[in-house]
């Protein structure tokens, strides 16, 4: 899945496949999840916010199931 860099202290990279509604999130220490059943909109917000560590503990972290692949 092709990422995009984030300005963030936490996040490094951030992707996502529509089709599957997978949210990529490539983190500073070099780990990769998917987050799983991820509406568009959500991804959106994301990108978006101001801060988006914040968004994503806040939102997403404890909200959708995901896999570490790396």
């Amino acid at each position: 899945m092709e990422r995009t860099h984030v300005y963030s202290s936490d996040l490094k990279s951030v992707g996502y496949a529509e089709a599957y509604q997978i949210l990529e999130i490539e983190f500073r220490n070099d780990r990769i999840y998917q987050y799983q059943n991820v509406p568009r909109d959500v991804f959106g917000q994301l990108l978006a916010a101001e801060s988006k560590g914040k968004f994503f503990h806040y939102l997403i972290k404890d909200n959708y199931p995901y896999v570490r692949i790396s």
